[in-house]
């Protein structure tokens, strides 16, 4: 099964605070790679009950269907690589591929059969090398908004807190409580619901 411990830390910025790092960081237009984020749940958001997520990633050509869940204070992802046909199977007729992350929906008594595509989130996303982790620049847009935020992918949770910590106090950067994408994404979509 293809799993792994995601440690991150990402922080959102504003349109100068995120062009501000990339001109410092370097980083050029053609240094980003965009992707579709697809997410899906339950009519009734059992994953996000579960503080769980669900996704397909579309990036260079692949598909990859992402299932993230809570693992102490980080998340578990088990990732399997769809075939185009599948993943438009599953965006347009809801037919789930066999595998690990649907072995991994039934432990955690979700019924795959009820899961729904409720929309995409897409990203320009640059990555760099930083300090033994990665640091990644994301542009998003969804749902008729637009934000910028700063990640660092690490493998040790003390010592890459530092380092995120003291990048952002380098740079005159607030920290802000910071929600994941696929979150800031729900809250989104409700206010938009509401309306």
């Amino acid at each position: 099964m293809a799993q792994e411990i995601e440690i991150e830390f990402k922080n959102l910025l504003t349109e100068d605070e995120f062009t501000r790092l990339i001109s410092h960081f370097h980083i050029n237009e053609e240094n980003f790679i965009s992707q579709d984020n697809h997410y899906f749940d339950t009519p009734d958001y059992e994953l996000k009950e579960k503080q769980s997520a669900l996704r397909i990633r579309e990036k260079n050509g692949t598909h990859t269907l992402t299932l993230k869940t809570p693992l102490k204070e980080d998340l578990l992802e088990t990732n399997q690589l769809l075939s185009k046909n599948q993943s438009d199977s599953l965006l347009k007729k809801g037919i789930f591929p066999e595998g690990e992350v649907r072995d991994v929906l039934n432990s955690l008594s979700i019924s795959y059969e009820s899961l729904q595509h409720f929309g995409t989130l897409s990203t320009s996303r640059a990555e760099i090398p930083y300090r033994d982790g990665l640091l990644v620049f994301d542009q998003s847009s969804y749902l008729q908004k637009e934000d910028y935020e700063l990640e660092y992918e690490v493998k040790e949770r003390t010592s890459g807190e530092a380092i995120f910590l003291e990048l952002l106090e380098q740079h005159q950067i607030p920290i802000r409580q910071t929600d994941n994408k696929i979150k800031r994404f729900y809250l989104e979509k409700l206010k938009q619901d509401r309306t």
